[in-house]
């Protein structure tokens, strides 16, 4: 199998690394330490820090597992709730330490970097809207029943689950996602 380029190597590194320590706690020394380039390598294909954080954020939003909720043939509220109990899977998997990249993002740099804000409310929007398609196909079969706007429950339930993260972040108990769940799909999406 060939190498991976050596901006590949980078990226890879920088989504590990971003993910697990966070936007501002990841130098480019730290990158490409871990990508086992030289330094120098980085400014070749970046930009800078903050231009990798956008790629990075192009590939985190890849693996959210988006494929869930349009999976033909199952009922609407089943799909959403199967994209975030892959989503809890997935953090619980690493004992909740590393929580979302696009809320970390948004915690340690949207206010500072405009780059990074506009590129995590890009992000966030995709993903509301792509929720909000699913609680719109259920209003329309008639499996949830409420008057309330599917993108505005969309982008609360989106908000819900980056609370979640946080509290599990946290506590490491479950305790925040078992809520999560059944107040989204007990009651707020029954």
């Amino acid at each position: 199998m060939p190498r991976a380029s050596v901006r590949e190597q980078i990226v890879d590194a920088a989504f590990e690394q971003f993910h697990r320590h966070g936007y501002n706690a990841c130098g480019v020394k730290l990158i490409t330490d871990s990508a086992g380039v030289p330094k120098g390598s980085f400014y070749n294909h970046f930009e800078s820090k903050e231009a990798l954080a956008l790629v990075i954020m192009d590939r985190y939003g890849e693996t959210r597992h988006l494929n869930l909720l349009r999976t033909a043939g199952t009922p609407p509220l089943t799909r959403l709730r199967d994209h975030f109990e892959a989503l809890a899977s997935d953090i619980e998997d690493v004992g909740y330490e590393r929580g979302c990249v696009f809320g970390n993002f948004s915690t340690e740099a949207a206010d500072h970097i405009p780059a990074i804000r506009e590129g995590v409310k890009a992000a966030f929007d995709h993903w509301a809207d792509a929720i909000g398609a699913v609680i719109h196909e259920a209003q329309a079969d008639g499996s949830l029943r409420t008057a309330q706007g599917a993108s505005t429950l969309a982008r609360f339930v989106l908000n819900a689950w980056e609370g979640a993260i946080v509290g599990e972040r946290a506590a490491k108990d479950g305790a925040s996602f078992g809520a999560f769940f059944t107040v989204v799909f007990g009651t707020l999406l029954h």
